[in-house]
């Protein structure tokens, strides 16, 4: 038996790729990063294990995998599955179990949606063929990963809806969530909020998914001196401060409680379980500015109970090769490591 024949069945699969059924119990607080293999088409790289390594001896249990299907299908015919790439995604869950790392599934392009560049050629909340796509990409995931604890394997629709209103966002969420239950019904399922993640959707309050975040706010601190934001001008690096002032607004710990994460309290109130599925700061953002917003964000989301995973694990936002100018990393198994950022992370 290989992989493949995954699809046709449950826990014998489970058995041949290497996982087991544990028992269902009250979840964690998932803490974590966000891991990029096949974030885009172009890199479309295998997992890596050490990652999954490093992760769970730093006392953290979540990795985002936020996925383009170009890197299995093709536009011309999403109904069609490379099983090579898809095997490559089975070891990410395999790695996830292994070192006690819950492994979320994100598609971050997906037929007729993605929230970069290049644009999809169908529009997900118009056509019907993108919509009986995207469908059959989850039932795809639904099937290979029927039986798997939700301490495992958890998927996440669709990454950063943005120009969609939110009934037409809903009733495409709404098919896939019953068409992945139809498979596997006790499946943990998160929908990203609208205006990229910022925004929760009380319609879908009732269907029992999980709501994913963004930390990302205000974008001056998140992306300061990133290219593809299109701000034109940016305050000099010696001015820019945690809390900051801009014209009249004060951002501050006060400001992310009341305006970043009070509009998530009625859906919370509801019983949905909220998540920060992306947050972090680019690499220009001075250090020191950096940690300070991180550290209000953090207490914030730990007082309220919220789980996170940054953007990312090994890069630009992340505590290993960041590549930042103002950083005294450490060496660590062939990385630059932040040790400040990581004993930060590692408080919350």
């Amino acid at each position: 038996m290989n992989r493949r024949r995954f699809l046709q069945t449950t826990l014998a699969g489970a058995a041949v790729l290497g996982l087991s059924r544990c028992d269902e119990g009250p979840l964690p607080r998932w803490r974590g990063f966000n891991l990029l293999e096949k974030f885009t088409d172009r890199q479309n790289a295998p997992f890596v294990e050490d990652d999954f390594r490093m992760m769970a001896d730093w006392g953290f249990n979540f990795a985002r995998l936020p996925l383009s299907y170009w890197c299995w299908s093709t536009p011309q015919d999403p109904f069609e599955m490379d099983h090579a790439v898809i095997d490559e995604i089975d070891q990410a869950v395999e790695y996830g179990q292994k070192y006690g790392v819950h492994v979320n599934l994100n598609l971050h392009r997906a037929p007729g949606y993605c929230v970069n560049p290049p644009a999809e050629p169908l529009d997900l909340w118009t056509d019907t063929l993108a919509q009986d796509a995207f469908a059959y990409q989850w039932t795809f995931f639904a099937d290979r990963y029927r039986g798997l604890s939700n301490h495992t394997v958890s998927f996440d629709l669709l990454n950063e809806p943005a120009h969609v209103d939110e009934p037409t966002y809903a009733r495409v969420m709404r098919r896939v969530i019953d068409a992945i239950r139809s498979i596997d019904p006790d499946r943990l399922i998160v929908v990203d909020g609208l205006r990229w993640g910022r925004d929760p959707v009380p319609s879908l309050a009732d269907t029992g998914v999980w709501q994913s975040t963004r930390g990302y706010d205000p974008m001056l601190i998140s992306h300061y001196r990133a290219g593809w934001v299109g701000r034109d001008t940016w305050p000099e690096v010696a001015l820019l401060q945690w809390p900051y002032t801009e014209g009249d607004q004060t951002y501050d710990r006060a400001w992310l409680r009341d305006e970043i994460i009070g509009p998530w309290q009625p859906l919370v109130e509801q019983g949905v379980t909220v998540h920060v599925g992306e947050w972090g700061a680019f690499r220009h953002t001075p250090h020191d500015v950096a940690l300070a917003w991180m550290r209000d964000f953090l207490e914030l989301w730990q007082e309220r109970g919220w789980g996170w995973a940054l953007w990312n694990f090994r890069g630009a936002f992340g505590l290993l090769d960041s590549g930042r100018g103002d950083v005294a990393y450490e060496a660590f198994h062939g990385h630059e490591l932040d040790r400040a950022m990581l004993e930060l992370l590692q408080a919350y």
